[in-house]
């Protein structure tokens, strides 16, 4: 994954250095070491993209866990409350049966 990011940032830092000079009516190659520049500022900028990519998936998910467990928190909560509910009512009044 690192070599794809890597040559992808090197091809969007000299595309936008050979579009910045067409654009201007330049030579491609008008000065080398810009396009240099370009590809390792490219390489940078998609490196750092994909490494905010995997900590935001990280983060997702550890946002999705924990509000999978306040979930089952309050849904087991709210069960055992209604059992208990539904118990004392049957001990507190012996006569009433539920079948």
């Amino acid at each position: 994954m690192v070599l794809s990011a890597t040559v992808v940032g090197a091809l969007l830092g000299l595309g936008t250095q050979m579009y910045s000079n067409a654009l201007r009516k330049l030579p491609y190659m008008r000065h080398p070491w810009e396009h240099v520049v370009g590809m390792g500022l490219g390489v940078v900028f998609v490196n750092q993209l994909v490494k905010w990519d995997a900590k935001l998936e990280q983060d997702l998910d550890k946002m999705l866990q924990k509000a999978k467990e306040a979930n089952e928190r309050r849904y087991f909560a709210e069960l055992a409350l209604s059992f208990a509910v539904v118990n004392y009512s049957m001990i507190a009044s012996p006569g009433i049966s539920l079948t």
